[in-house]
């Protein structure tokens, strides 16, 4: 298991996990078993078709129709207020410049559109989107992500390239430790072509 220091005062030395479960199946908080719900995505699948809003904007965007063209890069937490959802999130936005130009950042949880502005604010992020799916968590049932009984959305990582194919998903077994996100941005440089 490696070790990443963590941007949040305090909160160093939390666990990068190397593995994956699949969407659809399970993960576990500090032993607990949660269900993943909803329709489980695959790589080289389609990204589904719903509506997320956007935290700056309030408008609606759907990354299957809205985001073609474009490498994207999902960077999913179950909430931004949580020490380890913030620690990713300052992780991708430290390490982005290391992303194809023509790949967007994307982070998406069910926080309201006002504390997702809110943490974009204060963690002075700069190039990350920021999506709220917190009316029904339709994209955590289209994706087999929405962790049932606490209905957040399980720590992950989605690339997919520019035709809306899903390249790559790494779904944390253990959703109080973070992603690869050293192999996902990696990922995500294999798709310029």
């Amino acid at each position: 298991m490696f070790f990443l220091s963590a941007c949040a005062a305090g909160n160093a030395n939390i666990p990068v996990e190397k593995g994956s479960v699949a969407p659809g199946s399970a993960v576990a908080r500090e032993g607990m078993i949660l269900k993943l719900l909803g329709k489980p995505i695959d790589v080289g699948g389609r990204l589904p078709s719903v509506d997320m809003v956007d935290a700056m904007t309030m408008q609606r965007v759907d990354l299957s129709k809205d985001m073609k063209g474009f490498i994207l890069f999902l960077n999913i937490v179950p909430s931004l207020d949580t020490a380890v959802c913030e620690a990713q999130t300052h992780y991708l936005n430290d390490h982005g410049d290391k992303l194809p130009p023509q790949a967007k950042m994307i982070t998406i949880s069910r926080d309201t559109p006002f504390a997702q502005k809110r943490f974009a604010m204060e963690a002075k992020t700069k190039n990350i989107q920021f999506l709220s799916d917190y009316k029904e968590g339709a994209f955590g049932r289209a994706t087999g992500l929405l962790m049932d009984g606490l209905m957040l959305l399980a720590r992950s990582v989605i690339i997919v390239d520019k035709d809306g194919e899903v390249r790559y998903i790494q779904v944390v077994p253990e959703i109080t430790h973070l992603p690869d996100m050293e192999r996902a941005i990696a990922e995500a440089q294999k798709l310029v072509r």
